[in-house]
């Protein structure tokens, strides 16, 4: 599945009111999407005469509606006009799409089915609707190529769903009640909709739109005033963004929260970027955790999140505004205990940094599986980018050595390891560290190393390349439950501390 995150600029600039969502939200797409794969079946397209709905699916099939390539640009309606009247205004079967009543809609949709003829891949996208300079609803459009020869891409399925956001269902008493207001801002909807589903909530609608020279708003779109907000964000740098766009990006919308009146803002940033250096190093070294910090507070940050970050110490003490760090070890130790069985087990610290990391973990699996649990230690020193240290201290003979670490970016750290734990005599190697901040080099140099199992969380978004590179040796890990327990807590003013020793 594409999405306008990964278009021509072009393509992204039209959409002029653009949220990014990687999988459909609406149940009624979702299933159009799944049978147009099924259909599909290797084919360049799908036939339409293949797609089908059964009568239970028939909110989705009313989504639906078809048009059939013309040369040039054009197209011409040849089925579902009710469903198309949501995008281009009152039509009927015959109409071509450069006559649409709606031209504003002709314009989004003409430049979506160009870039499914374009690419032969499905497209999704969303944009706010607007009538008389109020946003009226929120419309997602799933499009995807049809081929009735089986060889050339001829006509587009579209379905398309509106959320109404003047007389839209009403919310719980509960709901209505909490004053609790969820975002999740960028590629992290799906991760964002977990915590929702977790949390027993529905993310709230925002506006995220782009402008020629890749700057951009973003903003809520409901009213916030008084209310309790979180702001779920990755700042992890992929294809799509930097880390330092990111970051940008959350200060932008925690500062419009603030402007709407927001009672509270906390910035749930499972991943917290620039914060490894902590410290000065070397002559003049930028302290960049504190400036991270300074930020977050002069835009009005009343709290934030994190998970796992760097180091605790310099994270506490970098922040005047409230911080909460939340960790995976409960997790990750739930996992551990399940797969290992009566293996004889040794925590590894990938350096002296981690060390105090490791040794919390290793009490937490001495104490849950009530029988002792050694520990080892690697040396490690980094300058210039280079890595060296040689020393190994430890018992992890014959043992499954588990190495605990924050993260992994280029893998070189998790491979020189493992080779040193398994010189050392270990039976087993596992690999547990809670961000996959995965470099271009970090797969090969994974590929080759002596690991068993690498165990890690989905708070950052996992590239396809690396779990094919890492096959079954990978095992993903859900966060989602814990940011979901934490957000529920710090809502109610309950308990973070028990949180962290009990586990989601």
């Amino acid at each position: 599945m594409t999405t306008m995150a990964m278009t021509d600029p072009p393509l992204k600039r039209l959409f002029d009111r653009l949220d990014f969502a990687p999988q459909p939200k609406r149940p009624e797409l979702q299933i159009v999407h799944e049978r147009w794969e099924a259909a599909r079946d290797g084919a360049v397209a799908a036939r339409r005469s293949a797609i089908s709905f059964s009568p239970q699916e028939r909110g989705a099939a009313e989504t639906i509606f078809v048009h059939r390539f013309e040369p040039g640009d054009d197209s011409v309606l040849t089925e579902g006009a009710p469903a198309a009247a949501i995008l281009l205004g009152p039509c009927r079967i015959g109409d071509r799409l450069s006559d649409a009543t709606d031209r504003r809609g002709a314009a989004r949709l003409r430049r979506l089915l160009k870039e499914v003829r374009r690419s032969g891949q499905p497209v999704l996208a969303q944009y706010t609707r607007i009538e008389h300079g109020r946003d009226r609803a929120i419309v997602e459009i799933l499009a995807a190529p049809l081929s009735e020869d089986g060889r050339t891409i001829d006509a587009a399925l579209t379905a398309s769903w509106a959320h109404l956001l003047d007389g839209a269902p009403a919310r719980t008493p509960r709901e209505a009640d909490s004053g609790l207001a969820l975002f999740a801002l960028g590629a992290n909807i799906a991760f964002g909709e977990d915590v929702a589903q977790a949390l027993g909530a529905e993310l709230t609608p925002l506006e995220d739109r782009e402008f020629e020279d890749g700057e951009y708003k973003i903003r809520p779109l409901e009213i916030v005033r008084g209310r309790d907000c979180y702001a779920v964000f990755t700042l992890h740098g992929d294809h799509v963004a930097s880390s330092a766009d990111k970051l940008c990006k959350l200060l932008f919308f925690i500062g419009a929260l603030k402007d709407a009146g927001a009672a509270r803002v906390t910035a749930v940033t499972p991943y917290l970027c620039f914060s490894r250096k902590d410290r000065r190093t070397k002559p003049r070294d930028p302290v960049t955790t504190r400036y991270v910090a300074q930020l977050f507070e002069a835009i009005g940050t009343d709290r934030l999140v994190c998970i796992d970050v760097h180091n605790i110490a310099a994270f506490q003490n970098a922040f005047r505004c409230e911080t909460v760090h939340l960790d995976a070890q409960a997790l990750f130790a739930r996992r551990v205990i399940a797969d290992a069985g009566d293996s004889a087990i040794a925590v590894v610290s990938p350096d002296l940094g981690g060390e105090k990391r490791a040794e919390l973990f290793r009490l937490r699996l001495e104490r849950e599986l009530k029988r002792p649990v050694a520990k080892a230690f690697m040396d490690k020193y980094r300058s210039e980018g280079r890595v060296v240290g040689d020393i190994f201290a430890g018992d992890v003979k014959d043992r499954l050595a588990i190495v605990i670490d924050d993260l992994i970016a280029g893998g070189g750290t998790a491979a020189r390891t493992a080779a040193a734990c398994r010189a050392n005599g270990a039976a087993r190697v596992w690999i547990a560290a809670t961000h996959g901040v995965f470099s271009e080099t970090a797969v090969a140099v994974l590929a080759s190393a002596p690991i068993d199992r690498l165990i890690l969380t989905d708070s950052v978004p996992l590239a396809p390349a690396v779990a094919t590179a890492l096959g079954d040796r990978l095992t993903l890990v859900s966060v989602a439950g814990l940011v979901a327990e934490a957000i529920r807590r710090l809502h109610a003013n309950g308990s973070i501390t028990q949180l962290l020793d009990e586990g989601p």
